[in-house]
């Protein structure tokens, strides 16, 4: 696998990914977490105060994580390869961050917290999909 590849699936996979998330948190879902939220108040930022540097660092950082792993250790080089992985990943580090998150804060309800992982999970699978396919092409 060159350089050139992984460069490639993570920047397609940081557009999935970053388009995902605009479709589940600020769009299909944001009723469903502005209700689960906890008692924690202006923990979330209007649309014109995002940061929005950090947001697409943190995404192309969430796509280089899935290359890395699907390259350097797991040789996913097929979609339905990278759908699997990404999926379980994507449950497991969601599961992982929000129930710590539930735990030590008081920025959603257990609700939220046992809901959003099923949604790094869609969102991850489907971004490790896309990643596993582009690092399959020749």
């Amino acid at each position: 696998m060159t350089a050139k590849n992984r460069v490639l699936a993570t920047l397609v996979g940081f557009v999935v990914f970053f388009l995902l998330g605009w479709l589940f948190y600020g769009f299909l879902l944001m009723d469903f977490y502005a209700d689960n939220a906890g008692s924690a108040t202006n923990v979330m930022r209007a649309e014109e105060d995002m940061v929005w540097w950090a947001l697409i660092v943190g995404n192309l950082l969430q796509a280089y994580f899935l290359v890395y792993i699907f390259g350097k250790w797991a040789n996913i080089t097929t979609f339905s390869g990278g759908l699997k992985a990404g999926a379980i990943l994507g449950l497991i580090l969601g599961l992982g961050m929000n129930l710590t998150m539930f735990g030590t804060s008081n920025m959603m309800n257990l609700t939220g917290a046992l809901v959003d992982p099923f949604v790094s999970m869609i969102m991850m699978g489907i971004t490790g999909g896309v990643i596993g396919a582009m690092l399959g092409r020749k």
